[in-house]
């Protein structure tokens, strides 16, 4: 009974059968992985460009201006001579540029 239902089996190569998986991990690399790559780039970059008195948006929400500049934190000003030092991963590029956007246009 076996052998009969192996013998039935369409004769068709191994790649046909891992194609749509092969399918789903392409599909997954250009929708997800690299696009977070090129997030992770561009923050990067970013971070690397802040320097003092430059305007700044934690991911906590924390509005502040740069003070000093360390290897990998800041100092963030954030208001009444109140400042707090920072991890440089903590700044959130989309709000920080939305604020350095905002006091361009005044």
């Amino acid at each position: 009974m076996i052998t009969t239902l192996l013998q039935a089996a369409p004769g068709g190569s191994n790649l046909m059968s891992f194609l749509p998986m092969i399918l789903i991990i392409v599909v997954f690399y250009f929708f997800m992985i690299r696009p977070q790559m090129k997030k992770q780039k561009d923050h990067k970059k970013y971070i690397e460009e802040l320097g003092v008195n430059s305007k700044v948006v934690t991911n906590a929400g924390i509005h502040g201006r740069i003070v000093e500049v360390s290897e990998t934190t800041f100092l963030v000003d954030v208001g009444s001579g109140v400042r707090i030092r920072f991890d440089k991963t903590a700044i959130a590029l989309d709000a920080s540029r939305a604020a350095n956007n905002e006091t361009v246009k005044k």
